[in-house]
């Protein structure tokens, strides 16, 4: 795979994927991540890329012009028919599903704006996606992009020591995770389950869907409402529902 970002601070990216399951992956040549940086497209001495807004206002936007070539030069390099994506607060929430469909493709464009965002005419003409991780103002793209970056580069088979990682994490059946363990069996008084101290694989994998559906309803009942529960997930759901009517919500956690 490889992914070109388009960013004012490449160092910024290249540092903070020097590590961990994202670092593994590049080392490995899983995938390839390249920046495009609009100062190297400027035509003035003082390398301008920005400049104030036209009707007034605080802050200053990028300039279509360098931003423009960067992006051109982004796709050159880039796979044939790759996306370009804006990191944009104003985007498509940006999603798991997204990161999968995201990482079966050979590539991908990310923008990374700066300032109060860069020129309209550029995501008219140059960008066919804009999308936010989340409902927050940050100082720029990078941040996202790394997000991005980092979620779909550990979908890559050969990313994770072991594959079964990436299929039961949160999100990928709609729902968060269940709660984990490790060593000792006894921390401060907190005892490890005992379904989980057994070799008893089918309760083991009960108990973990029951915690993922109720830790969902809980906390994120929206995800719930979207999601489409097996009949295993629905019963467990409707058995947690019945026993917290019965001792008036006094469950932990409601």
């Amino acid at each position: 795979m490889h992914i070109e970002v388009v960013t004012l601070f490449p160092q910024m990216i290249h540092e903070a994927l020097a590590h961990g399951i994202v670092g593994r992956a590049l080392e490995r040549g899983l995938a390839q991540v390249s920046c495009s940086d609009p100062r190297d497209f400027t035509r003035d001495v003082h390398r301008t890329v920005d400049d104030r807004p036209y009707g007034g206002g605080p802050g200053m936007v990028l300039k279509p012009e360098p931003l423009a070539a960067a992006i051109d030069a982004a796709v050159a390099r880039a796979p044939s028919g790759v996306e370009r994506v804006y990191l944009s607060a104003q985007g498509e929430p940006f999603s798991q599903a997204l990161a999968a469909d995201w990482s079966s493709r050979s590539g991908l464009v990310l923008v990374a704006g700066r300032y109060e965002g860069i020129d309209e005419r550029i995501v008219e003409s140059r960008i066919d996606r804009e999308v936010s991780i989340g409902d927050y103002v940050l100082s720029g793209g990078e941040l996202p992009a790394l997000v991005v970056i980092d979620a779909l580069l550990r979908l890559l088979p050969g990313a994770l020591g072991d594959e079964r990682s990436s299929l039961e994490e949160s999100f990928d059946a709609g729902l968060l995770d269940w709660p984990h363990y490790t060593r000792p069996v006894e921390f401060e008084g907190r005892q490890v389950p005992l379904v989980l101290q057994g070799g008893n694989h089918a309760a083991i994998e009960r108990w973990r869907l029951q915690q993922a559906v109720v830790r969902t309803w809980r906390r994120r009942p929206d995800l719930i409402a979207q999601a489409k529960l097996g009949r295993e997930a629905s019963e467990l759901l409707n058995e947690y529902l019945t026993a917290r009517a019965a001792d008036g919500g006094a469950n932990k956690g409601d």
